[in-house]
């Protein structure tokens, strides 16, 4: 039940209950004096025949005569008053008329003659008395009500005690369902955000389907975005750190060679041509290789930048991939290594050209450091609708779907050692390279270029995929989508 119907239902309660309980009250009470009246009725109708017995008789209307029969009958509950045919007062019990003549009207005399009244004090009874078929007088008798006035007080204060006891019932219950159902909870909600706040652990605890679930369920989701943006900051941060500390040491090696060397051509020593000629070499090849790390490190943080964009233009496939995919046969050829080129492709593509341009060259780097003199290397450029190149391992075609529509695909495979399993997934992260010992010697990479290659695919909305068989080799296959509709150039960030 939503919190705003059950706080109308609540105090639709509150306002109705107290009522309902009223009414009822009420009923008992109206029930219980109907049952006493009746039982009052009859007893004081035969109380009063008993009293009529004795004022029913004519002598007692006459002037200054003795009354002793009326004086027994008195009594603080019974009161008597006697009146001749006029109307004037011949006797009374009530002290108050007594000093005063009073004479009663004919109109209230002969008034409800015979009828037993009922007052909320007392019962009024009034009857004319005659000698023979002449009328001498009229009496009249009051029966006081004391013990129905004493218990109308008691029930009243029995039934405002009971409705106060009532009223008092419901407020606790709809108090306790309040504080049950909004107070706890929201103070649960608050401690736990205190909590959160504080960095301690937070247990989530089922929720109800109402607002403050609602905004339970919203608080819980907030703070599992922020735990994980924490955890990513955590990452990058560590990254960043790990990768200033390896760039630094990977910088420090060649700096120490271009120094050592640059000494030894500036020192007096007797040095040959054919040695000033090295070390000239080993300074420039030391050079290029720092300027490609400061090149790589500089890609990579413009990548991670949200400020970054990407200037996406359409391009003509055929002719692009066919540009992307040459030239590198003089590279190979320096390693002895075999090179197979195979491009296909239909339709435009919206790409980043500069950019695309540095995947291929990234790819083919790394897959010539990886590959042996007298292995080979494939790569290709093909539309989903054509046909693969030759040359590509059984297991890519097992493991990889080239069926993907408005798509072109840029594949590299080489031959070699192949990566264990459980490093494909790492590859792809910066700094990582699987054979450590090995690059640093050659120092042929920074270890960036696949995490590069990466966020360039995935700021072309495509994806890298590495699959690789240990003792067979290495297939690298990047997925860009392409269009076949024209287009206008646009940023990526």
């Amino acid at each position: 039940m939503k919190l705003r119907t059950w706080l109308l239902l609540s105090y639709f309660l509150v306002m109705i209950l107290p009522l309902v309980t009223a009414y009822f009250l009420f009923a008992w009470v109206n029930a219980y004096y109907q049952d006493q009246k009746v039982a009052e009725y009859i007893h004081t109708r035969t109380e009063l025949q008993d009293i009529v017995s004795v004022l029913d008789d004519p002598d007692l209307y006459q002037p200054d005569r003795a009354r002793p029969q009326v004086e027994q009958i008195i009594s603080p509950q019974i009161s008597i008053v006697l009146y001749n045919r006029d109307g004037i007062i011949l006797y009374t019990s009530d002290p108050a008329l007594n000093s005063s003549p009073y004479t009663l009207s004919k109109e209230l005399l002969y008034k409800d003659l015979f009828a037993l009244k009922q007052g909320y004090r007392a019962y009024t009874y009034k009857a004319p008395v005659h000698d023979g078929n002449d009328l001498v007088g009229f009496f009249e008798v009051h029966l006081a009500r004391n013990e129905w006035v004493s218990g109308v007080a008691d029930r009243s204060w029995l039934t405002a005690g009971l409705f106060v006891v009532a009223f008092g019932l419901i407020y606790l219950l709809v108090a306790c369902f309040v504080h049950r159902k909004l107070n706890r909870r929201l103070n649960r909600l608050m401690k736990q955000m205190t909590a959160f706040a504080r960095g301690e652990e937070i247990v989530e605890m089922p929720v109800d389907n109402d607002e403050i679930g609602a905004l339970t369920k919203h608080f819980y989701a907030m703070r599992r975005q922020i735990e994980s943006a924490r955890e990513k900051i955590a990452k990058e941060q560590q990254e960043k750190e790990y990768m200033i500390a390896t760039i630094s040491h990977d910088l420090k090696t060649p700096l120490t060679s271009i120094r050592a060397y640059a000494e030894s051509l500036a020192s007096e020593q007797e040095l040959s041509t054919k040695e000033r000629n090295e070390y000239r070499k080993i300074i420039v090849e030391k050079a290029k290789y720092m300027k490609q790390m400061l090149d790589d490190l500089l890609m990579y943080t413009l990548l991670q930048s949200p400020q970054y964009a990407m200037e996406i233009v359409e391009v003509e496939g055929s002719e692009f991939f066919e540009m992307l995919v040459s030239d590198y046969e003089a590279l190979c050829a320096e390693k002895n290594v075999s090179l197979h080129v195979h491009c296909d492709v239909s339709g435009n593509v919206r790409v980043n050209p500069k950019q695309m341009v540095r995947v291929a060259d990234n790819l083919m780097s790394n897959a010539i450091s990886h590959t042996q003199p007298g292995d080979q290397i494939w790569l290709a450029a093909v539309s989903e609708d054509r046909s693969l190149p030759r040359g590509l391992f059984p297991f890519v075609k097992e493991q990889f779907s080239f069926d993907m529509p408005d798509s072109v695909f840029l594949i590299v495979q080489n031959e070699g050692e192949g990566i264990a399993q459980e490093e494909a997934g790492r590859v792809f992260d910066p700094l990582y390279q699987v054979d450590q010992a090995r690059s640093k010697k050659n120092a042929r990479g920074t270890g960036l270029g696949l995490s590069i290659t990466q966020q360039i695919i995935d700021k072309h909305g495509g994806d890298v995929r590495i699959l690789s068989k240990e003792g067979l080799g290495t297939c690298i296959v990047c997925r860009i989508p392409k269009t076949d509709k024209e287009g206008e150039d646009r940023e990526i960030r």
